[in-house]
């Protein structure tokens, strides 16, 4: 097999095209909405919340790891391995968008402020810590909602 048809392969894949497309789509909105609620808008802001930002409406984690779940039941059925493991991948990233990656963003927002504080009661300079934005409930719905009706395009039309 040549690599162009590896390429090929690779590229009409239902599964790979329900993920790339999921992804795509839910960072494509979210530059949307982002546009429409932000002052900022310059091409590099929203070209950075399509390629790279975390956080918003809609999850874009959400979105590809329900695709993925719902193309492997498409592909290979819901009674298979493969889709057990996808499903519960699809709900550990979903439960850690909502959860562990929300809580660190707000206590990384909490040590900022104090940091800050500090560092101007002191005179010094403060590093801020990054802070990441984990998702509300709904971003991650709709998101997976997203995925799911995506996988179901690539599967049934």
């Amino acid at each position: 097999m040549s690599l162009a048809d590896y390429i090929k392969n690779f590229f009409s894949n239902p599964i790979i095209l329900s993920a790339l497309s999921a992804w795509f789509m839910a960072q494509i909105i979210k530059g949307i909405i982002s546009l429409l609620n932000t002052r900022t808008r310059t091409v590099r802001d929203l070209l950075g919340t399509i390629l790279w930002r975390t956080g918003g409406m809609p999850s874009s984690h959400a979105a590809v790891v329900a695709a993925v779940a719902s193309a492997v039941a498409f592909s290979e059925g819901i009674a298979s391995n493969l889709f057990a493991v996808s499903l519960f991948f699809a709900l550990v990233v979903m439960r850690d968008a909502m959860g562990v990656r929300r809580a660190s963003g707000l206590q990384a927002r909490a040590l900022n402020m104090l940091g800050k504080q500090i560092a101007d009661k002191q005179g010094e300079k403060y590093t801020p810590l990054k802070e990441i934005r984990g998702h509300h409930p709904l971003e991650v719905i709709v998101g997976a909602l997203m995925g799911v009706f995506i996988a179901a395009a690539y599967a049934l039309l």
